[in-house]
């Protein structure tokens, strides 16, 4: 089957679960708006601090990312975590939700 099947410890093919896309969408969709909402939030605060239109995107967005990077990191090691059990289908899940947040962290910082 290949190196990455041995790497996740898939020795069979299986059907892509149905639910899976929208359980997915759900989670990560949640996450992004999450950190998305966390970002402005942190830029607000430094705007009204500063009453500026260019500066309070880096005060803000640069404590912010390191934060927002860090709560991607535990979350991508926390669904990474579950790709090793036996259950094919909590296996599926888990591999998706961290291939999504690592995706995410790395395309939002």
């Amino acid at each position: 089957m290949g190196l990455v099947s041995n790497l996740f410890g898939i020795s069979v093919t299986a059907p892509v679960i149905s639910f899976l896309p929208i359980i997915l969408i759900a989670v990560l969709f949640g996450l992004a708006m999450d950190y998305e909402v966390f970002m402005v939030s942190r830029i607000r605060e430094a705007y009204l601090h500063t009453n500026q239109p260019g500066t309070p995107v880096v005060q803000g967005g640069r404590p912010a990312t390191r934060i927002v990077t860090a709560a991607a990191l535990i979350m991508f090691c926390v669904f990474a975590s579950f790709v090793s059990t036996q259950d094919t289908t909590l296996k599926t899940i888990a591999f998706g939700l961290a291939f999504g947040v690592a995706v995410n962290a790395l395309s939002s910082g």
